[in-house]
């Protein structure tokens, strides 16, 4: 009798350690990043024209940021930011390609030079999650070296230096690297999901690191045909009204849900902490922002704002909401201190941890900087709403803290000043009517270039045209 008492109560004791374990088993993380998928493309971010279920539920299941940035405006330096925790004067990816854009005659500076890749001195994201027993899988556009699985990824689908499907790569044969081609015709956004879903099922026993950069909703514009039909005859409202551009963002509405399914059947949707957001605004030649001016490319609020929402069950609540400004580049150390992980130089992480918010704990106010040292060419100089027709950004930097937001232009070192409490869509430039909060600000944003050695470009283009720019800005604006 004694001695089976010992031995129950050695199984209690093996049961109990057990259950231990598994409660302290880290959560499974499923980070699902959209390309080019603006602010208000999604229903519970308000578009009466897309249509969103599966999001709009994640939603409701998870916490919505409002006021959630992009590091950067366009794919490769927002991509950047938020694999290294670092801004963009941390690793010099500034831009896709070239840093040169637009024409010479119109560019009154020599632009800091461009990074094409991350560092390989970068600890991303992925290796300290690989380094502190996670199994990690990247299934769509990488775009910031030439294969993921030198960054701390174990599983690779389609991810390498390539930056957009190709002409009519939406479907299958594809025209990207790292994938084998399915049946004809298999659209890519399907895909990227079974080939996730397949991820999830082979490392359903062990915690797991989920990456899906789906290649949509960037250009070229490929609905599946029978979405496009659906939305053919549906009214649009105030720049949203492509029934192409919904069918794309309901194919990755449709995935969403099919892989969220996948955690529910599996028993696993308690465990796993679901991040959905995108890399840069949307473009507003194809889909407005409103009220929020201009889009991808551009540092007014439609270039660099962004759909966030971040699902943890029994730590997340669900249908909470807020206003606080965050950054993909918080996505990093937030990760971090939920799994107690210790990286090779802490410092690095530019970012914050988000979890009080979790918590509906406050977080003290803090200021967000970018910095573009280059240029950016316009798309469509009457519908982009960017810095001029001619480029949807000119080389500058961008503070924000609390309602207010500046932007510095280096060319003719000029400032706008907004309230974005008031004027979130950057039309009133308060920087003479507000001397002292534009001072305060214009310090702060000297500060900080000074401290992480943000370059600004000083030196003439030698090439640079005044009347050429001019008439060239003209005949812009006089096209039909």
């Amino acid at each position: 009798m004694h001695r089976w008492f010992r031995k129950s109560i050695s199984v209690l004791a093996l049961i109990s350690l057990l259950f231990s374990c598994l409660e302290k088993r880290s959560p499974n993380i499923v980070l699902i990043n959209v390309d080019d998928l603006g602010w208000k493309d999604l229903g519970f971010m308000g578009s009466a024209y897309y249509e969103t279920p599966n999001l709009d539920a994640l939603a409701g299941q998870g916490m919505v940021f409002y006021h959630a940035y992009a590091a950067a405006a366009n794919c490769a330096p927002s991509r950047a930011c938020m694999m290294s925790g670092r801004n963009t004067p941390s690793h010099g990816v500034y831009t896709v390609d070239n840093s040169e854009r637009g024409h010479p005659k119109t560019r009154q500076l020599i632009p800091t030079p461009n990074r094409h890749f991350l560092p390989d001195s970068i600890y991303t994201l992925a290796m300290m999650l690989r380094d502190h027993g996670y199994v990690n899988g990247t299934f769509g556009k990488w775009h910031i070296n030439e294969d993921p699985l030198q960054a701390g990824f174990h599983v690779n689908v389609g991810g390498s230096h390539r930056g957009n499907p190709g002409s009519g790569g939406y479907v299958s044969p594809y025209k990207i690297d790292f994938i084998e081609n399915g049946p004809e015709g298999e659209y890519l956004t399907d895909r990227l999901t079974d080939e996730a879903i397949r991820f999830v099922k082979a490392n359903k026993e062990s915690p797991f690191f989920l990456y899906l950069p789906f290649y949509s909703v960037h250009t070229p514009i490929m609905g599946k045909q029978e979405l496009i039909a659906a939305f053919a005859d549906k009214p649009g409202t105030n720049g949203q009204d492509r029934a192409d551009y919904a069918a794309m963002v309901a194919s990755v509405d449709q995935n969403v849900g099919r892989l969220l399914a996948v955690l529910d059947e599996l028993k696993l949707a308690d465990n796993t902490l679901v991040i959905f957001t995108s890399d840069n605004g949307g473009i507003r030649d194809i889909s407005y922002q409103s009220p929020l001016r201009a889009g991808k490319g551009s540092y007014y609020e439609g270039g660099i704002r962004v759909p966030l929402v971040i699902r943890w069950p029994g730590k997340v609540q669900a249908g909470s909401k807020t206003d606080v400004p965050v950054t993909n580049m918080d996505i990093y150390p937030t990760l971090k201190n939920i799994i107690g992980a210790k990286i090779p130089d802490h410092r690095q992480l530019e970012g914050r941890d988000l979890a009080p918010l979790f918590r509906n704990q406050p977080l003290e106010e803090r200021a967000l900087f970018w910095h573009f040292p280059i240029y950016l060419q316009a798309y469509n100089p009457r519908e982009d709403g960017g810095k001029d027709p001619l480029f949807r950004t000119r080389p500058g930097s961008v503070i924000r803290k609390g309602k207010w937001k500046l932007h510095h232009y280096f060319e003719q070192n000029d400032y706008e000043l907004y309230d974005l409490e008031k004027d979130p869509g950057e039309t009133t430039n308060l920087a003479e009517s507000q001397p002292a909060i534009r001072d305060r600000m214009i310090q702060l944003l000297d500060d900080w270039r000074e401290q992480v050695n943000a370059p600004v470009p000083d030196q003439a283009n030698p090439r640079y045209d005044k009347e050429f720019e001019t008439n060239l800005i003209k005949s812009k604006l006089d096209e039909d």
